[in-house]
């Protein structure tokens, strides 16, 4: 029984193709309740010959597939002409009744199997884009191991050549560490998503918690804005380490957000740092603010101010 069931389930839905003798066996019972429902009109009007058996075209067809449908069809028209529940004789009427039912069921043949091979391709399509992120996603764990053991390498290697120099070392060993943890803490966020604190912390951190403040409320980012911000997080504080506030001893940096509605404000501003005289051209930096947060209907804005950097940003906190 629960075998039936199962394949009953999969043919209704268009997961695979039932039985012949399954199918068959569905349609004879569709047709066989259509039989009885003429019979039951029969009590109240006698020229009712084929409507009944327009139901049972239909389901047969969506179970089935179009031969069992066609052959529904065929059967009901087949039974509606030969077989009377009243003593009116067969007249040409009925056979005009005839042409009409058989009309509405190649219609509905029609349109049902149209349906179910729209539903087939979906079906098909879905199958590929689970089977591509699947993939996707094996791809990035291969590429963020590899870029992981890259690192651990690179971090190996100067630490074996600058073990002479301790100050050099002390410097760089915390760059390189704020790359692994951001790089780290981004793959973690990529699925679950976390608080904006949390994003900033592990991406300022190593610059000393004595530069910079953070202002707002507890916010939980989800995984794809949280994934967004950091890399913009992380552009911003690269920056700042190579020519911005952190660049200089009495540099400092605020970072405040806050939230109105569903939209997510935040403002990096940096002060006493080295003044910025030219701007060059865009690059992949500046390419980046500027596109991460499209997706969530937002922008950034970054200006070089005397004081220092300003970038102030702006998007759509989605659901999820």
């Amino acid at each position: 029984m629960v075998k039936l069931i199962e394949e009953f389930r999969s043919g209704w839905h268009g997961i695979s193709q039932p039985t012949p003798a399954f199918s068959t066996g569905f349609a004879a019972s569709c047709l066989a309740l259509s039989t009885a429902a003429r019979w039951c009109f029969a009590l109240i009007r006698p020229d009712i010959f084929f409507t009944p058996y327009i139901p049972a075209v239909f389901f047969a067809t969506a179970f089935g597939g179009l031969r069992i449908g066609i052959a529904t069809a065929i059967a009901g028209g087949t039974l509606g002409m030969t077989v009377s529940f009243s003593d009116a004789p067969a007249d040409s009427s009925r056979a005009v009744l005839l042409a009409t039912y058989l009309i509405v069921c190649g219609l509905t043949i029609w349109g049902i199997e149209h349906y179910r091979s729209v539903a087939s391709q979906q079906r098909e399509i879905s199958k590929r884009l689970i089977r591509e992120e699947e993939y996707r996603k094996l791809v990035v764990d291969e590429l963020q191991h590899r870029l992981k053991n890259k690192l651990s390498t690179v971090h190996a290697v100067l630490h074996q050549v600058l073990q002479d120099q301790p100050q050099v070392w002390a410097s760089i060993d915390q760059r390189i560490r704020a790359l692994s943890a951001t790089d780290d803490l981004i793959a973690r966020v990529d699925g679950s998503g976390c608080d904006i604190r949390d994003l900033l912390l592990s991406e300022l951190g190593p610059y000393g918690y004595v530069r910079f403040t953070l202002n707002g409320d507890p916010l939980f980012l989800p995984a794809k804005l949280a994934v967004s911000l950091a890399l913009i997080f992380h552009e911003l504080a690269t920056n700042a380490g190579k020519y911005g506030a952190f660049s200089s001893a009495r540099g400092l940096l605020q970072v405040s957000w806050s939230v109105s509605g569903d939209r997510l404000n935040i403002a990096w501003d940096e002060t006493e740092g080295p003044a910025v005289e030219k701007v060059g051209a865009a690059g992949f930096g500046t390419k980046l603010l500027n596109a991460a947060l499209s997706p969530f209907d937002g922008k950034s804005e970054i200006s070089f101010l005397k004081t220092g950097v300003h970038c102030a940003m702006q998007c759509r906190i989605p659901l999820a």
